[in-house]
C-alpha cells in the first residue's frame, strides 16, 4: 500500500524546506530528506550566508538563531591571483554559519500538513493515471508514495531530475573542500583564482577552530588540482579532520535552467538556479521555491491545469538576474581584466 499527497518533495535544503513551508497549509505534502538530527548526510558547504540569501530571510520575516553562527563573523575577503602573487582586500557581509544546523533549522520551521522522513532515499518515480508514485528506501526498507506533482530539490546531482528524463545543461564541477584543525587559526576568508587549476575559483575560511579548504574543479584531475592548491597556499593547516565533496552546477545562461516537465518540477541547484559567478545558490533556492510555492498554490486553489506556465514565468526573474551574473564574469574569471581591477585596486579596503 503506498500513501496519497498532493505533493511530495524530495531533498529539504533551503529550496525543500522554504517550498514546504510556502504551500497551502491544506495541502498534503511529503518531504523526503537524506538528513537526520542525529547525523546522516550533511550538504558540504563553506556556510556563507551571502547579502542576498538575507535579503530573501528578510522578506520572509525570518531571523537566524544563535545556535545556527559560528566564530569568526568576517568582514573581509582576500582575494588571490595566484598566478600573478596579486592580493587586495575587499568588503564583504557575509554571515559565518554551520550549514548542517541551518539546514535543520529550515526543517523545524515545515508546518504539520507536512510530513517529513528523513534517512530517505529517493530511488525512483513512475508515472501513474493521476500523477506519480515515488519509491524510496529507510534504514534499507522499500517504501512507495503517492502524489499528483513531484518536486527534486535535491541538488545538482538531482535524481528527481534524471529519473523524470530532464536535462540540466549546466557544466557540472567537482566541488571539494576539506577541514583541518588549524595551527594557524587567523580570522580570514580567502578566494582564490589560478586559471591552470580551474575556471572557476577556491577558497579558505575559518569556521570555530577549525580552516576549510576548498575549490571547485573541473571533475576531470579534480583531486590532484586540489592538492596543488594546497600546495600553493603555503598555509599552515594542520591535522586534516575531514573532507567532502559534491557536484556543483555552473550555468552558462538563462537557458540552461529547467523548472520541470510533466507534473515534475525542479527547485534550487536542481533547476540549475546559481549564480555562475560565486557559485552562491542558498538565495537562488529561497527564491525559486517562493516562485513555485505560489504557482502550485494556485493550481490547487484556482484548479488551473498547467502551474509549470506560471512557475516558469515567476523565473523570469531569476534567469534577468542569472544574465546579470553572467556580465560580471569577466571581470572575475578572465586573468588580464581581474589583474587590472586588482592593480587599480578598485573598490579595495
Amino acid at each position: 500500500m503506498s500513501d496519497i499527497y498532493d505533493v511530495i518533495i524530495v531533498g529539504l535544503g533551503p529550496a525543500g524546506s522554504t517550498l514546504g513551508r510556502l504551500l497551502n497549509d491544506k495541502l498534503s505534502v511529503l518531504a523526503l530528506d537524506k538528513k537526520s538530527v542525529s547525523g546522516g548526510f550533511k550538504k558540504p558547504c563553506g556556510g556563507l550566508l551571502a547579502p542576498d540569501a538575507q535579503k530573501s530571510l528578510a522578506r520572509f520575516g525570518l531571523t537566524l538563531p544563535k545556535s545556527v553562527l559560528v566564530d569568526p563573523q568576517i568582514f573581509s575577503v582576500e582575494t588571490i591571483d595566484l598566478q600573478s602573487s596579486l592580493k587586495r582586500e575587499y568588503s564583504r557581509s557575509y554571515v559565518n554559519m554551520d550549514r548542517h544546523a541551518f539546514d535543520l533549522w529550515l526543517m523545524s520551521l515545515l508546518p504539520p500538513n507536512v510530513t517529513v522522513i528523513t534517512d530517505a532515499v529517493f530511488t525512483g518515480l513512475m508515472k501513474t493515471d493521476d500523477g506519480f508514485s515515488v519509491a524510496y528506501k529507510k534504514n534499507g526498507a522499500a517504501f512507495e508514495a503517492r502524489a499528483k506533482y513531484v518536486v527534486g530539490a535535491d541538488g545538482a546531482a538531482s535524481v528527481v531530475a534524471k529519473s523524470a528524463g530532464i536535462a540540466v545543461k549546466a557544466r557540472r564541477y567537482a566541488a571539494i573542500q576539506r577541514w583541518f584543525r588549524g595551527e594557524d587559526i587567523t580570522p580570514r576568508y580567502i578566494c582564490a583564482f589560478d586559471s591552470s587549476l580551474t575556471d572557476c575559483y577556491m577558497w579558505g575560511l575559518t569556521k570555530d577552530e577549525y580552516f576549510i579548504l576548498g575549490g571547485a574543479f573541473s571533475p576531470n584531475m579534480c583531486r590532484a588540482r586540489f592538492e596543488t592548491f594546497k600546495e600553493k597556499t603555503e598555509l599552515k593547516l594542520g591535522e586534516e579532520v575531514k573532507s567532502e565533496a559534491c557536484a556543483v552546477l555552473r550555468p552558462n545562461g538563462v537557458t540552461d535552467c529547467r523548472c520541470g516537465k510533466d507534473g515534475v518540477f525542479l527547485a534550487g541547484e536542481a533547476a540549475g538556479f546559481i549564480s555562475p559567478s560565486s557559485l552562491e545558490g542558498i538565495s537562488w533556492a529561497f527564491d525559486s521555491a517562493s516562485a513555485l510555492a505560489n504557482a502550485l498554490n494556485s493550481a490547487f486553489e484556482r484548479k488551473t491545469a498547467d502551474p509549470l506556465s506560471q512557475y516558469s514565468t515567476s523565473a523570469m526573474k531569476l534567469r534577468v538576474k542569472l544574465f546579470s551574473k553572467h556580465m560580471k564574469q569577466p571581470f572575475i574569471y578572465y586573468p588580464p581584466l581581474r589583474r587590472f581591477v586588482m592593480k587599480i585596486g578598485a573598490g579595495t579596503l
